[in-house]
């Protein structure tokens, strides 16, 4: 089996903290192999389950292999999808304080967002739901935050 694991190692060094792990193993070997991938990550709702069938093993690079078992995971075919577009949010604003809905941030940015607004305080939009400083989700876009 291969492992494949994705870590965060803030500034380089330092704590690691573990974003996902892709697991490769061999159901049938032989020149055209058959492989069962699982991915799982923090910013996936559960783990994804995918086959790759009638692999040829010995003609290229385990990193082919790697590629194509995280492009069917996330897309459903081996090729790999275009390149997602920037997450853009709409800024609101209630009189000349710009916010930002929770509800309007898809994922995965919404939840990483909202681990990095933990404890950090947030505008009161009455009938908005949960709301955010422009600011910080700006930031947060930027790299920041």
């Amino acid at each position: 089996m291969l492992k494949i694991t994705v870590s965060l190692i803030s500034g380089g060094h330092g704590t690691e903290r573990q974003l996902g792990e892709l697991h490769i193993s061999n159901v049938r070997g032989g020149a055209l192999a058959d492989y069962k991938c699982v991915l799982s990550g923090d910013d996936l709702p559960e783990p994804v389950l995918v086959h790759l069938d009638r692999y040829p093993r010995w003609s290229s690079s385990v990193w082919d292999l790697v590629a194509r078992a995280i492009a069917k995971s996330l897309s459903g075919q081996e090729r790999l999808p275009r390149r997602p577009d920037l997450v853009a949010v709409p800024i609101h604003t209630d009189g000349n304080l710009p916010y930002v809905r929770m509800c309007d941030i898809p994922e995965p940015a919404r939840s990483a967002f909202e681990r990095r607004m933990r404890w950090s305080t947030v505008p009161v939009i009455p009938g908005k739901g949960d709301c955010a400083y422009s600011w910080d989700w700006q930031a947060f876009i930027g790299g920041g935050r």
